[in-house]
């Protein structure tokens, strides 16, 4: 797998491109003008002798290089960024995980919350050593439970005491910058795997998010953890249903797929 994108901090700035057309008319314009007046002012015959009939050079070269002065310029106060992926054994990933009481809904036996745990550890079990994982949960705020490691075991372990968290609401807005801030220090390709059942609610906005993270080129995949009818808390009347719409948007819009695992467990 190899992509290389150009991306612009300021891509407003590109609009000064339209000064090349500018410059290379008033460069002929020039040397037109000079032609005229050398004719004036010259011995013709003289000069023709010398130089033949090209009084005035065009002087390609140097048009050649102010072009290529005013593109990098405008690249520079663009804020001109070339990314290049391709497939590396190594990368950074942050798995958000949701917390929140939508999670103990029973559309999963016993329920999603207990069901994502249990992939999550045969998740671990499939990766190369080299990948470093951190954990992140979230409700109606984003916590840190491990930093980004390859320590296996500590992660099973963490992942085995994850609880239900007592804060009202899902803000995935938070999850996404509280996870992509693990990052930042590394240099791999950094990844967020963003498990949840979409009903963000509270909190900051996930475009928000989506624009803080921009720059950083995190891809998030998303998986939605939910069956295609919904599920029910023990002591709530209403169906809990997937916001597939939120989670394809946060996939589409980095670069990431979004999954949804129903075939793989099934309600009963």
């Amino acid at each position: 797998y190899k992509k290389m994108e150009i991306t612009f901090v300021h891509p407003l700035y590109l609009l000064f491109l339209i000064f090349i057309p500018l410059l290379i008319f008033a460069h002929f314009y020039s040397l037109k003008y000079g032609k005229k007046n050398a004719l004036k002012f010259a011995n013709f015959e003289a000069i023709r002798r010398v130089t033949g009939e090209q009084i005035i050079t065009k002087n390609v070269l140097l048009l050649i290089i102010r072009i290529i002065i005013v593109v990098l310029l405008v690249l520079t106060t663009a804020g001109t960024t070339l990314w290049y992926t391709s497939s590396s054994a190594k990368y950074e990933i942050v798995i958000a995980l949701d917390a929140s009481s939508s999670m103990l809904a029973e559309d999963y036996k016993p329920n999603r919350f207990e069901v994502t745990k249990a992939a999550m550890q045969l998740f671990l079990d499939t990766l190369p050593g080299k990948i470093n994982i951190g954990l992140v949960t979230f409700s109606g705020a984003a916590f840190i439970q491990t930093l980004p490691t390859n320590d296996k075991t500590l992660l099973k372990k963490a992942i085995s005491n994850l609880e239900i968290l007592k804060l009202g609401g899902t803000d995935l807005g938070s999850a996404i910058i509280t996870s992509a801030n693990l990052m930042l220090s590394s240099k791999d390709p950094k990844v967020i795997i963003l498990i949840t059942d979409g009903q963000s609610n509270i909190g900051i906005p996930y475009e928000d998010a989506l624009n803080y993270i921009k720059k950083y080129h995190i891809v998030i995949h998303t998986i939605g953890i939910a069956s295609p009818e919904g599920g029910m808390i023990s002591d709530v009347s209403a169906k809990l249903k997937l916001d597939e719409d939120t989670l394809k948007d946060i996939a589409a819009r980095t670069g990431g797929y979004f999954f949804k695992p129903c075939l793989l467990y099934t309600s009963d």
